[in-house]
């Protein structure tokens, strides 16, 4: 799950997170794809907000790339 999906599985706009975190929409919209990453002392407050948990906020957004196993 991304930022985005996130957000919106809450229910909340880009405008009412970034109202609820004294930030510019435009720095949500740029989280959501993938430009720039939230500052560390607002992660607490978004994964509130997500409710969802630090760990799973970050780890939402980590690219994996799917390994095969060595024979």
């Amino acid at each position: 799950m991304n930022f985005s999906s996130r957000r919106k599985a809450v229910g909340l706009t880009q405008e009412e997170v970034a109202k609820t975190l004294g930030i510019d929409q435009s720095t949500v919209a740029l989280w959501e794809k993938g430009k720039t990453k939230p500052r560390a002392q607002l992660l607490p407050k978004i994964a509130a907000l997500y409710q969802c948990s630090i760990d799973e906020l970050l780890s939402a957004n980590e690219t994996s790339i799917p390994t095969t196993p060595q024979a």
